[in-house]
């Protein structure tokens, strides 16, 4: 792995392996333009360097030293909003680390602060979640103290798609997301060697897990936090067939706050890295929740992720029937089967880079690619 410097590197250059920041955030993959405002980014965030094993192209493709055509005004409106989607997921998580540091040390949270603050990330996705789902695919959780920031993070930004899709009217999706992001604040009252270690935990502290929504429950109800927020933290881990806990309630008591965070919880658990697990892709994380092995989530609310989000999930590589390889941008909201794909290394004669939308009569998905394949 080769360190770069990014004030070196040209604007619009290339690399012809993965362009990464401590082994865990894919920048670019091949074929996609490191460009003058992704590395005004990275120095904004302080990263000097970034790793790749590939070497870099001297010369960028589609600038005036190759006499290439230029980088379309699609091409770089799209890389612009990739950064932007990346700083605002970014600013986001440190913004609920903070919040969650607070809680853990004064047992403090502002509802109104996080009202306003869940209202922008509201608007964000209803602009542009396309481009946000896919910075969460590049970026790999850690299972270190932003563990639970992060997941929260993660899984809010779920919520609030499917919940989008279930067209919940707008004080219920603002509602539903700030359940999302303090449903796991009941973890802050237990140790926190607990959810901030690299080992099984023994038999004490599965125990104590059990406690976290009874513990986020009780603290968010002291604050004064409206009840089906409290609701939605006390029955996160409740499930339809009523093998859930902390009351094991069965389907029609459980509430559809707690129904979304469920599903969305555990689409971000399947679909990240955890420090006993490896991270399963998009598609295999998609697939066994339309399993749903017992029943345990709401039917409709897993239909609606996958037809949110399509069985090959917006940020997922895949490699299509051509052989050619892409990732996925968009879903198709009449077949979730065959979503919108971007190629990697293609342009239109004006510059813009070719996407596609795969067919069950033309060209579609074969299965998702790894890490060492987009390399290739």
């Amino acid at each position: 792995m080769k360190d770069y410097l990014v004030k070196d590197i040209p604007p619009n250059s290339f690399f012809t392996k993965a362009v990464l920041l401590d082994k865990a955030f894919i920048i670019t993959a091949p074929e996609m333009p490191f460009t003058k405002g992704l590395a005004e980014i990275l120095e904004k965030w302080s990263f000097k360097t970034v790793l790749s094993e590939g070497d870099q192209n001297k010369a960028s493709k589609g600038t005036a030293a190759t006499g290439g055509r230029g980088v379309g005004l699609s091409q770089q409106s799209d890389a612009d909003k990739m950064e932007k989607a990346e700083e605002f997921y970014r600013g986001f998580l440190s913004y609920t680390e903070i919040l969650f540091t607070k809680a853990a040390v004064s047992g403090d949270l502002d509802y109104k602060e996080i009202n306003e603050k869940i209202k922008d990330m509201l608007e964000y996705i209803k602009e542009d979640r396309r481009f946000l789902m896919r910075v969460l695919k590049n970026i790999e959780t850690s299972p270190g103290k932003t563990y639970l920031a992060s997941h929260s993070v993660r899984s809010t930004i779920i919520s609030i798609i499917i919940g989008t899709y279930l067209k919940l009217p707008s004080h219920r999706l603002l509602e539903l997301a700030i359940a999302a992001i303090v449903h796991e604040v009941g973890m802050l009252k237990l140790p926190s060697a607990i959810f901030m270690n690299d080992r099984p935990l023994n038999a004490v502290e599965q125990k104590a897990i059990v406690t976290h929504p009874v513990l986020g429950y009780s603290m968010l109800k002291s604050l004064d936090f409206p009840l089906p927020i409290c609701l939605a933290a006390l029955e996160h881990h409740e499930r339809e067939n009523s093998t859930g806990y902390p009351r094991r309630l069965t389907s029609e008591k459980i509430s559809l706050y707690s129904k979304i965070i469920a599903v969305a919880c555990s689409y971000e658990a399947l679909s990240s890295k955890r420090p006993h697990k490896e991270e399963k892709d998009g598609y295999t994380g998609m697939l066994e929740l339309l399993k749903n092995e017992g029943k345990q989530y709401d039917d409709t609310v897993v239909k609606s992720l996958v037809l949110s989000l399509s069985i090959y999930p917006i940020g997922l590589y895949v490699l299509l029937s051509n052989n050619k390889k892409g990732q996925v941008i968009d879903v198709n909201p009449e077949n979730p089967r065959f979503p919108i794909v971007q190629i990697f290394g293609e342009t239109s004669p004006d510059g813009r880079i070719v996407t596609m939308q795969t067919a069950p009569d033309g060209i579609n998905i074969v299965r998702p690619l790894t890490r060492a394949e987009i390399d290739v």
